[in-house]
């Protein structure tokens, strides 16, 4: 079992100390709890409280420590939803009665996590903060759905982009035109909802209707799927489909079957 003072660790290796009064700002990864770090896992461990998102794995949070407090601070699109100017408030308020706060992000905490407001909120309210990356849905979802953001002789440059605003509609201030004739492979995070609208601004800036596109929903969990269709059609695909889940429109998206023969499957087991 995983310890801070785990025999199998260099012997030069030493966890950073989980302060009392400090707030951790953790990713947890995509869902599969072997792609934790090592440092969200001490965290895990360590901490006092727990506020958790939404698409945190229940196996993830199991690892916390038996005796932390556990509390639910989901944040979901069309659903009922803490505000994350309370979020804020409760991560200052536990931290100032000298617990050690763990906040537990699903993916990257700084990739469409709003990990930088809440670090900006705790550093006005003075409260000392760690930042724990995580690996991203984009990079360990896609590599578990056979489908690799990058390959040599298809693209040089992929692009992550958020598929709503703050509202929750398709984001304005995104120059669509250019992202179709400017990046080769695009990454939709939150954006089923809003296919519907960002396809026909691909489709306006010259995106082939015939370019293949994946949808990954519930990324890396034993609930993992992934539906391939085009981007002419994937609005209709994308209906029956329930979030969360990954769109990605781009040539790498014809490497899957290769990536996913039997004897090379990349996908988690369920």
């Amino acid at each position: 079992m995983f310890n801070s003072a785990d025999d199998s660790l260099p012997a030069d290796f030493a966890f950073p100390v989980f302060e009392p009064g400090w707030v951790w700002l953790t990713g947890a990864g995509p869902g599969d709890p072997g792609l934790l770090t090592l440092h969200a896992l001490h965290a895990l461990r360590s901490a006092d409280i727990v506020l958790y998102d939404a698409l945190i794995d229940q196996r993830v949070l199991a690892l916390a420590r038996p005796d932390a407090e556990r509390v639910y601070v989901g944040k979901r699109g069309g659903q009922r939803s803490c505000k994350q100017e309370d979020i804020c408030a409760r991560l200052v308020g536990h931290a100032k009665t000298g617990l050690r706060v763990l906040r537990l992000k699903g993916g990257d905490p700084m990739m469409f996590g709003r990990g930088a407001e809440e670090a900006l909120a705790l550093s006005e309210a003075g409260i000392p903060f760690r930042v724990i990356p995580g690996v991203s849905a984009a990079i360990g979802g896609l590599a578990y759905a056979g489908i690799p953001l990058t390959a040599r002789g298809i693209n040089e440059a992929v692009t992550f982009v958020t598929g709503h605003d703050i509202h929750g509609k398709i984001p304005e201030q995104i120059n669509w035109e250019a992202l179709a004739k400017g990046s080769p492979v695009l990454v939709l995070f939150m954006a089923l909802r809003n296919l519907h609208g960002i396809v026909p601004r691909l489709l306006a800036g010259g995106r082939n209707p015939a370019e293949p596109v994946a949808i990954v929903r519930a990324a890396t969990t034993p609930e993992q799927q992934v539906t391939e269709t085009t981007l002419g059609a994937c609005v209709a695909v994308a209906a029956g489909i329930e979030p969360p889940a990954l769109v990605v429109i781009g040539e790498v998206v014809r490497l899957r079957p290769l990536l996913t023969q039997a004897g090379t499957r990349l996908e988690t087991p369920s």
